[in-house]
């Protein structure tokens, strides 16, 4: 079964796919947000394409793992995804998910201007690949 991934931030989100078996998890994008219509528009290209059977969205815990208010904003949009596409949404914890994301584009000698672009994508990777990992255990 495919899972889709999803960092949502506040003018982008990063999507990512697993595979049918939940092996490998590849970047799929980045999607510019504009408002709720054209954010549910534009994933909806990506769940159509992939069909996944469920969508895991990082959200942001705080320290004391209560949500703050850009965490609940990700939580009512998850909700969203859930009752407009009828498909299973998952909130995963994405603390540091960007920051790997950035030190692995930095690893690989990416230029701070290309990781901008990507950085989100790679982030859905990350949260992705944390969220397979942690259904083999």
């Amino acid at each position: 079964m495919k899972i889709l991934a999803l960092d949502v931030g506040t003018k982008t989100i990063g999507v990512a796919v697993s595979d049918e078996l939940g092996i490998t998890s590849n970047g799929l994008g980045v999607i510019k947000r504009k408002d709720e219509k054209s954010d549910l528009k534009s994933l909806a290209v990506f769940i159509e394409e992939h069909g996944p059977a469920r969508v895991v969205v990082g959200i942001p815990f705080n320290s004391d793992g209560s949500l703050g208010k850009r965490a609940e904003n990700i939580k009512k949009f998850s909700q969203t995804l859930n009752e407009f596409f009828k498909i299973e949404t998952v909130l995963w914890d994405e603390s540091f998910s960007t920051v790997q994301a950035e030190q692995t584009l930095i690893g690989g000698g990416m230029g701070r201007r290309k990781r901008k672009k990507v950085v989100d994508k790679v982030a859905a990777v990350v949260i992705l690949r944390e969220y397979l990992d942690s259904l083999e255990n």
